[in-house]
């Protein structure tokens, strides 16, 4: 490839980068804490905040790169469908349609998403908490796999 080719394909990246900044579909400000279950006990309340706070409530700690397209994107869509399915910080006020799937999700290791992990070392759990977690999503809002049997 000639380097003159090179130069341009590599000035078209720079402008489409600079141009989808232009969309405005970002994160936004986080919205007021409404209400709040009733959690068994404080602990539950801990590792839930440390490890799913983020998609679940509206305490969102949006990183720097939340601002930078596409990536915000990809954040925005992940916070507002975590939030539509399960919100700890809208209880008695939206519907939490799958509270009692919290448990059997981070049971069946699929929340968090493999994807999100990397990102957020400080919300990792160890074996032992991760655990506690279950048991206390199981105690607050129920498990639908153990009501299932």
């Amino acid at each position: 490839m000639k380097p003159n080719r090179i130069w341009k394909i590599v000035g078209g990246l720079a402008v489409l980068g600079i141009a989808i900044q232009l969309v405005p579909y970002r994160p936004e400000a986080n919205p007021p804490v409404l209400g709040e279950p009733a959690w068994d006990q404080p602990r539950t309340r801990e590792l839930f905040l440390r490890a799913c706070r983020d998609c679940h409530s509206h305490e969102t700690e949006w990183p720097w790169y939340a601002a930078v397209a596409p990536v915000a994107w990809l954040l925005r869509y992940d916070v507002d469908h975590g939030r539509s399915h399960f919100n700890v910080s809208a209880w008695g006020h939206a519907k939490n349609k799958d509270a009692d799937e919290a448990a059997s999700a981070v049971r069946d290791d699929w929340m968090p998403p493999a994807y999100y992990r990397p990102l957020h070392p400080d919300g990792r759990l160890s074996e032992p908490e991760r655990q506690e977690l279950i048991r206390g999503l199981a105690a607050t809002f129920g498990d639908v796999a153990v009501e299932a049997h």
